[in-house]
């Protein structure tokens, strides 16, 4: 063994020495730039290089190795191709489980909200981060052995109103009342008092009809769940699986509710979410149309 070799450490032995996992450093050295990965294998960047790291070659083919006490807050300035220290994320990323632990939730129900509210996606395996992820800081990160994808997520995530929504609903805490949107306003000027096959009581029997259709096709759905988002907009139906939401509109002569219409559709078309809009006349034949709607979003009816 050369003397470089005997002063060098590899990064695994080095999370050992420290008291890290190993998977949080790599992913930690990844997310500093320092290396990168390239067919399947961890290999340093210049940034890595000017630390001190180098290849070195052992039983199972090339790994990295470090200065048993280098420091990786230091920047790299000297080449071009190096990234620059505002490049470096600020926020410290972290996983869903420490995110459920935050919000005394194990990682696997924290996944599931996460889904829910459409920041992240099944892959074949593991999670894959969204269009809406990441515009909340989700970067996509992988286990540096088995490859398999998982979210990371700012701590900012901690505030996120949409999130603490979320999991208070899903832990049944009581909300105060809040003010009623002017977008949303109509939904209170018609009582729900047409009941459903499964027990929901929605505002018209066009809805009525809709939601008996769903549960009639096996489809989980929600009624007037409100969107995953800042503003107080709520669905008509939503079906998770697909992340997929319904609205029927109606009173199409109302200048009121067209109004209220064209706001929605610009709330759904900023978010990017997956819509299905229904009228009058399609609601009278969803048989036909429903089952060739949901399935451009992958739900299969019947």
């Amino acid at each position: 063994m050369t003397e470089t070799e005997l002063k060098k450490i590899s990064t695994s032995q080095l999370a050992k020495k420290r008291g890290l996992v190993q998977s949080q450093l790599f992913s930690d050295l990844n997310d500093k730039r320092f290396i990168k990965k390239e067919n399947d294998k961890w290999i340093l960047t210049d940034a890595g290089e000017q630390l001190g790291g180098v290849h070195l070659t052992g039983k199972y083919g090339q790994y990295v190795a470090w200065p048993k006490d280098v420091k990786f807050d230091q920047s790299a300035t000297t080449s071009s191709e190096s990234v620059k220290k505002t490049e470096i994320p600020k926020n410290k990323l972290i996983t869903a489980t420490v995110v459920g632990k935050h919000f005394d939730l194990s990682s696997k129900k924290m996944n599931y909200i996460l889904s829910e509210l459409g920041w992240i996606k099944r892959g074949l395996k593991g999670w894959l981060i969204t269009d809406q992820g990441e515009k909340h800081g989700a970067v996509q990160g992988e286990d540096y052995r088995s490859g398999v994808p998982y979210a990371k997520w700012p701590e900012s995530i901690f505030n996120v109103k949409a999130l603490k929504d979320s999991i208070d609903n899903v832990k049944g805490v009581d909300k105060p009342k809040t003010e009623v949107s002017k977008m949303d306003s109509f939904r209170h000027k018609f009582e729900a008092k047409h009941r459903t096959t499964d027990g929901h009581f929605v505002r018209s029997k066009a809805e009525m009809l809709v939601d008996n259709w769903l549960y009639m096709a096996e489809i989980v759905h929600a009624y007037e769940r409100k969107l995953p988002i800042e503003e107080e907009v709520y669905c008509d139906f939503n079906i998770p699986t697909g992340k997929v939401y319904i609205e029927f509109w109606g009173y199409d002569n109302d200048a009121k509710y067209l109004a209220r219409k064209q706001k929605k559709q610009a709330i759904y078309q900023k978010y990017n979410f997956n819509l299905i809009e229904l009228t009058d006349e399609e609601v009278l034949n969803l048989d036909d149309i429903l089952p060739r709607l949901l399935l451009k979003f992958g739900v299969q009816a019947y």
